[in-house]
Parts: structure tokens; C-alpha cells; sequence
């Protein structure tokens, strides 16, 4: 009976390997592809969303913008098309959380800072203090690569319904001059214009979370 197995250990080994292999392959087919949700205005807090969008269960997508970011360039949505982005809303004298904030997406920057699918956006809501000197100043303390993040100022109003009606990022208050929009949310929007995550850019594990789902996300492709 020794003999036996001694003479068919190595073929045994192999069998084992072989089946081990083959279930592998078959587990990896059979697994369900990780996806990401795609977010709509009906899945977000109602306090989040404008109240024309409340209802809205299908088709949200970012809509067309034109800015301005910290080089005097007009960023608009061709500059972020075929891009998987972070967007975020922020000013620059802001002592509260915008600059945990501004660390969170200079982390973000430098993690991926060679995957040229992925780019940010940061949005000022005070565009009357934030001008293009004031954001090239702001991106060279913060080591902003210019090529990969736009800081971008313009239009107050177009901002703001950038933040509640597009991102779905803001409390939804009514408009005016002397409206501020804060908010801690991070958004991520695939290369189709849709939201597909919203994180605090506060919490450096949300951090972390966001940079795991822009990995599932990539893997769509």
C-alpha cells in the first residue's frame, strides 16, 4: 500500500493543484462584478436636493458648467470628459473644515497622481473673495497639481445650483447674495456624468473608502 502511494504521490500533488486552480477560475467567473450605485436625486436626503429634482428616479447627471480655475482657464464639462472625478465645494479663508478638506483631496492628488483617468474639481462658494489670485495663491500653498485639480471660482448662482441641483451636495435653501453653501461632501461622478458616491471629506476613512470604490469604479471600463 506504501509503495502505492509513493509511486502515485506526484501525480496526487498535481491533481490537487489542477482542482484548486480550476475552482479558482471558476469562483472568479461565477463572482458577481462589484458595482457601484449610481445615485439619483430620490436616493439623497431631501435636504440635499433641490425640490424640482425630489422625485427624480432616473437619467441625473451633472449638468454643463463654464469656470473659471486657478490659471485664468475656463474649465467647463469637456475639460473632465471620458474623466472619473472628485468634485468638492470650499473657500479659501474658510478655518473650519475646509482645510481638512483641502488635505483630504491633496491626498487624494498625490495617491493618484499618475492615473490620468482620475481628476478633481473644487468649487469656491465665495466667488466674490476667491479670485483667480486668490486660487493661484491657495493651489501654490497647497501643492495643487494643475494638471489633475481646478480650483474654480465664477457665476455665484451657477455654482450654487452646481452644489444642489448637479452634486446634490448642499442643503437646499433659497438662493441669494449672502447664501453660503458648506458642505463636507466629496462626490464622486464617473466618466458618464453620474453621481456614484458621496463621502465625508472630513473623515480620513471615508478617504479611504473613496479611494477603494474609484478602483470598482475604474474596473467598469
Amino acid at each position: 500500500m506504501l509503495t502505492f502511494f509513493k509511486k502515485y504521490k506526484f501525480f496526487a500533488v498535481v491533481l490537487v493543484v489542477i482542482s484548486a486552480i480550476i475552482i479558482t477560475v471558476i469562483y472568479q467567473i461565477l463572482k458577481p462584478k462589484e458595482m457601484l450605485k449610481i445615485f439619483q436625486p430620490a436616493d439623497v436626503s431631501t435636504e440635499l436636493v433641490d425640490t424640482t429634482l425630489h422625485y427624480v428616479k432616473k437619467y441625473h447627471t451633472i449638468a454643463d458648467f463654464s469656470l473659471t480655475n486657478q490659471n485664468g482657464k475656463t474649465i467647463t464639462q469637456d475639460d473632465y470628459k471620458n474623466k472619473i472625478y472628485v468634485a468638492d465645494f470650499f473657500f479659501t479663508t474658510c478655518q473650519t473644515i475646509c482645510p481638512i478638506m483641502t488635505d483630504h483631496m491633496v491626498e487624494i492628488q498625490e495617491t493618484l497622481k499618475n492615473d490620468d483617468d482620475v481628476l478633481l474639481l473644487s468649487h469656491t462658494v465665495t466667488p466674490e473673495i476667491d479670485s483667480v489670485a486668490q486660487l493661484k495663491k491657495y493651489a501654490l500653498e497647497k501643492g495643487v497639481n494643475d494638471a489633475k485639480w481646478n480650483l474654480v471660482t465664477g457665476d455665484k448662482k451657477e455654482i450654487y445650483d452646481l452644489a444642489r441641483k448637479s452634486y446634490l451636495a448642499a442643503k437646499d435653501v433659497p438662493f441669494s447674495e449672502n447664501d453660503l453653501v458648506h458642505t463636507e461632501n466629496f462626490v464622486l461622478v464617473d466618466k458618464k456624468k453620474r453621481i456614484r458616491g458621496f463621502y465625508d471629506g472630513t473623515d480620513a476613512e471615508s478617504i479611504k473608502k473613496l479611494l477603494a470604490d474609484i478602483k470598482i469604479l475604474k474596473q467598469e471600463d
